[in-house]
C-alpha cells in the first residue's frame, strides 16, 4: 500500500511540475512563445544574464525543441565559464538546427576554451560543412590553426576571405597582417 501511495504521489507531482527538459506532446509545444522569449533573452545576455537565463528556461519550458533557445543558453553558460553546461546546450542546438553553423561554431569555441584543440578544429570543420564560407567560423578556425601552428593548406584562402569579408575592420586588418607573415 505504501508503494502504491508513493507511486501515485510521484505521478501526480510529475504531472503538475514540468521542467524545461521534460518532453511535451506536439500539441503542448508553444514555439511562438519560445521564439518571443528567446529573442527577449538575446537582448539581455550581456547586460542581465540572470534575467536572460530565466527567459531562456521559460522558452525551453514552452518548447524544449526550440534550438535557438538552447544555443542562446549555451552562449550564456559559455560566458559564465560553465563549459560542460555550454557544450550540452550547443549539442542540443546542433541536433535541432541541422543547417545552422552557430551551434557548431559555439561548441568549437567551448572545446577550444577547454583545451580540446583537435575537437574544436573538427567542430569548426562541421560548421563549415553545414555553411561553407561562414566568415565567423573561418575567422575562428584560422585563428586557432595559426595559434597552434597547425599546418593547413586552406589558411591562405581563409585569410584572404577574412581580409575581404571579415566581420569587422579589426578582423580584416588581422587577416592582412597574418597573410603577409604567412607568405614569407
Amino acid at each position: 500500500m505504501k508503494a502504491l501511495l508513493l507511486a501515485l504521489l510521484t505521478v501526480s507531482c510529475a504531472a503538475t511540475a514540468r521542467g524545461p527538459y521534460e518532453p511535451l506532446q506536439e500539441s503542448e509545444r508553444d514555439t511562438v512563445r519560445a521564439q518571443r522569449l528567446s529573442s527577449e533573452a538575446a537582448e539581455l545576455i550581456w547586460d542581465a544574464p540572470e534575467d536572460a537565463e530565466a527567459l531562456l528556461l521559460d522558452a525551453l519550458t514552452a518548447d524544449v525543441f526550440f534550438g535557438p533557445a538552447h544555443n542562446n543558453l549555451g552562449v550564456l553558460y559559455l560566458n559564465r565559464g560553465d563549459l560542460y553546461a555550454a557544450a550540452s546546450e550547443f549539442e542540443w542546438a546542433r541536433k535541432l538546427m541541422p543547417g545552422h553553423p552557430d551551434p557548431r561554431m559555439n561548441l568549437a569555441l567551448t572545446l577550444e576554451r577547454a583545451g580540446q584543440v583537435d575537437d574544436a578544429i573538427q567542430s569548426y570543420e562541421t560548421a563549415l560543412q553545414v555553411y561553407p564560407g561562414h566568415v565567423a567560423t573561418e575567422q575562428a578556425l584560422a585563428r586557432l590553426l595559426l595559434q597552434n601552428g597547425v599546418a593547413d593548406e586552406r589558411i591562405p584562402e581563409f585569410l584572404e576571405e577574412i581580409a575581404m569579408r571579415g566581420e569587422s575592420d579589426a578582423w580584416r586588418q588581422w587577416a592582412r597582417r597574418e597573410l603577409t607573415r604567412y607568405r614569407r
